[in-house]
């Protein structure tokens, strides 16, 4: 949060159970599916992504120098990515997008769906905001879904992390719940990979619920594995 032009931010934690409801098996951004415990989520300042960018690298650059970056870990999914549309459970009512990381949501859910070329994603894109998205939120604990287009990492970025792939195809959608994931992911986000062949313009690679972490403690370390 001391990095310049970042206005929120929010880290979320997968536990065990948690890692087991991920769906599909075989995924194309995590392998095994499973992998991955902690995600952290910033909401950038509009127009201030290349600024933001060559600062980030040059301290992580220092840092790593410094010997102050932890690398018993991997990076499953980094990216910088622009933001597509949102789609709100409620219409005009309730938080918006840019609160969605200061509100106290009870559990985040990452959605990741390829499309088959550039062109279809525009096609994908259109069907999520106009049809999916908005039946699948009624009456849901999801009080919305943002979604955004990956965009390449810098060529000068840390060697542990890898290069974003599927950023002419893919798209990431965030739906932030007002309950614990575990309540209620049968018959709210079981069959989303069915939805998506079915009738739209893609195929889903990712589906995994989080839960806030409590910052300062080491709550749910234990139960990660």
């Amino acid at each position: 949060m001391a990095m310049p032009w970042i206005y929120a931010g929010r880290r979320w934690v997968a536990t065990r159970d948690l890692q087991l409801l991920r769906y599909p098996e075989k995924s194309a951004v995590a392998q095994p599916v499973t992998a991955g415990c902690y995600l952290s989520v910033y909401w950038l300042t509009e127009g201030r992504h290349a600024e933001h960018l060559r600062w980030t690298v040059r301290i992580n650059q220092r840092l790593n120098r410094d010997g102050r970056v932890h690398q018993g870990r991997t990076h499953v999914f980094t990216a910088f990515q622009d933001h597509a549309a949102t789609v709100y459970r409620d219409g005009a009512a309730g938080p918006r997008d840019h609160h969605a990381l200061d509100h106290p949501y009870a559990g985040l859910v990452v959605e990741v769906i390829d499309s088959e070329s550039p062109e279809r994603r525009e096609e994908l894109l259109a069907w999520l905001r106009s049809r999916h998205l908005p039946g699948r939120l009624a009456g849901s604990p999801a009080a919305m879904v943002t979604v955004f287009r990956p965009t390449p990492l810098p060529a000068d970025r840390m060697a542990y992390v890898k290069q974003v792939e599927g950023v002419g195809t893919r798209l990431t959608l965030l739906w932030f719940l007002e309950r614990d994931p575990r309540e209620c992911w049968e018959g709210y986000f079981t069959g989303l990979d069915t939805d998506v062949i079915s009738a739209g313009p893609g195929h889903v690679e990712f589906v995994a619920p989080f839960i806030p972490t409590i910052p300062g403690t080491d709550h749910y370390v234990d139960r990660l594995r």
